[in-house]
C-alpha cells in the first residue's frame, strides 16, 4: 500500500541513455508538504504544554527534546526563510521573531555578555549564516547588525596567528580546543565575511570595520582552506589539521559543499575562475567518489551526519545554476542532483507525515519517531530542486 501511495505522489525519472521522458516530481509540493512536517513535528511551541518553547526539537513529536545540540536550529531557520523567499507567506515569516528569542534562548553554552555565544566556532558561524539569510528576506537591520557583530568578536579572532606553526592560520574548531583547525569553521568563515561584504552598503550604519577587510578576510580564510586541506588533484577536502599538522582524511558532504559555496561565492565577486574551478572539482569529488548508494549519497540517518548532505545540496544548486560553468559539468552536475531528489521522493519521503529520516531507498513508517538532522537535509534537497534552473535550451 505504501510503494502504491508514493507512486501516486510521485512519477519515475531515469538518467538512462534514451530512457522515455517521465514526468518530475512536483518539487513546490514536495518542499511545501516537508517543511509544514518540519513546523508539525519538530517546532516546540506546536504542542500542548510547550507554548513558549520557540525552538527545533531534536526528535520529531516531543521524542527528543534534547538542547544540547545547538548547530541545527540554524539549518531548521534556513528552511523557514527558504520556504518565505519561494512562497512569500506570513506563516513563515511570524516564525522569524520566535525562533530569534528560542534559539539563544536554548543555547546549552551561551554567555552572559552574548546568548549566542557557543563554544564551537562552526555552531557559532551557522548561526550568522542563517541571520544574513533573514535580514536580506526581511531587511530588518538587527539581524544583519547581530552577524556582523558575532563574526568579529567571536569567529574572525580565532583566526592564526599566521606565524604558528604548523597551521599558519586558520580559524578554530572549538574555542576550548584551539590547535584543530577544521573545514568546518574556515568554509562558513569565509562565506560569512563574503557575504557581508557584498550586502554592507545596504546598511546605514555597518560599522567602523571598512568594507574592503571583509572581503579580504574571505579570501585569507579561504585559501587557507584550499592550501591545507583541498586535494586539487581529487577534489577532496579534508575535515581537519590537528596540533601535529597532520590532515585528516575524513571527507564530508557538508565540508564539500561550504568549500563549493566559499569558492563560488568568491567568483561572482572577482571573476576569478580559479575559484569557479575549484568549486567544479569539490563537486565532481561528491559525485564521483561519495555516491556509492546506487547513484546516490550514504544513508545519513540521525545526529550531526545527518545534516551533512542537505548543507552539500544547499551550496551545490547555487554552482548548478551559475551561468558560466561550463555546459557539460554543469549538465553532470544537474542530471546528478535531479536523480538524488527523484530517489528521494518516490522512495524515502512517507506521503502521510512527509518525514525523510535519511534512508534513501526506505521511507519511514507513519509511527517512527525522525530525528531533526536527516529530515533537514531532506527539505534542503526538496527546495534546491525548487530554484534550479533550467539547463540552456531546455
Amino acid at each position: 500500500m505504501k510503494k502504491i501511495l508514493l507512486c501516486m505522489l510521485v512519477i519515475g525519472f531515469s538518467l538512462s541513455a534514451g530512457a522515455a521522458d517521465k514526468t518530475a516530481p512536483d518539487w513546490e509540493k514536495m518542499a511545501n508538504g516537508m517543511t509544514q512536517a518540519l513546523i508539525r513535528h519538530f517546532w516546540g511551541a506546536n504542542f500542548e504544554g510547550y507554548p513558549d518553547r520557540y525552538y527545533f526539537n531534536y526528535g520529531s513529536d516531543l521524542s527528543n527534546m534534547t538542547t544540547n545540540h545547538y548547530w541545527p536550529q540554524a539549518h531548521a531557520m534556513d528552511v523557514i526563510v527558504d520556504a518565505y523567499k519561494r512562497t512569500g507567506e506570513k506563516q513563515y515569516l511570524n516564525l522569524y521573531p520566535l525562533w530569534w528569542r528560542g534559539a539563544p534562548a536554548y543555547n546549552f553554552s551561551g554567555k552572559e555578555i552574548d546568548p549566542w555565544w557557543n563554544e564551537f566556532v562552526d555552531d557559532m558561524e551557522w548561526m550568522v549564516l542563517a541571520q544574513l539569510r533573514m535580514y536580506e528576506t526581511t531587511q530588518r537591520e538587527e539581524y544583519f547588525l547581530k552577524a556582523k557583530q558575532m563574526y568579529n568578536d567571536w569567529i574572525w579572532p580565532t583566526w592564526g596567528p599566521e606565524n604558528e606553526e604548523p597551521w599558519k592560520g586558520g580559524i578554530t574548531w572549538k574555542t576550548d580546543v584551539s590547535k584543530s583547525k577544521n573545514a568546518c569553521s574556515n568554509g562558513p568563515a569565509a562565506l560569512i565575511a563574503a557575504r557581508i561584504y557584498q550586502l554592507y552598503d545596504e546598511i546605514i550604519a555597518p560599522g567602523k570595520k571598512p568594507k574592503q577587510a571583509y572581503l579580504d578576510e574571505a579570501i585569507k580564510i579561504y585559501g587557507w582552506l584550499r592550501d591545507h586541506l583541498y586535494n586539487p588533484a581529487t577534489g577532496g577536502v579534508g575535515d581537519n589539521m590537528n596540533r601535529r599538522g597532520e590532515i585528516s582524511s575524513a571527507i564530508y558532504t557538508y565540508n564539500q559543499g561550504t568549500f563549493i559555496g566559499a569558492a563560488h561565492e568568491l567568483y561572482k565577486i572577482t571573476g576569478n575562475k580559479q575559484y569557479l574551478a575549484e568549486a567544479a572539482n569539490a563537486g565532481n569529488y561528491v559525485i564521483d567518489q561519495m555516491s556509492k548508494n546506487k547513484g546516490v549519497l550514504s544513508d545519513a540517518t540521525s545526529g550531526d551526519g545527518g545534516l551533512f548532505h542537505g548543507i552539500f545540496f544547499r551550496y551545490f544548486v547555487r554552482l548548478i545554476n551559475e551561468p558560466d560553468l561550463d555546459l557539460a559539468t554543469r549538465t553532470k552536475f544537474h542530471k546528478y542532483i535531479t536523480h538524488c531528489a527523484t530517489v528521494m521522493a518516490e522512495n524515502a519521503v512517507n506521503p502521510n507525515i512527509m518525514l525523510f529520516d535519511g534512508h534513501w531507498w526506505q521511507a519511514p513508517a507513519s509511527s517512527a519517531n525522525v530525528p531533526l538532522t536527516p529530515h533537514l537535509s531532506g527539505c534542503m534537497l526538496m527546495e534546491a530542486m525548487c530554484i534550479l534552473e533550467p539547463l540552456p535550451g531546455k
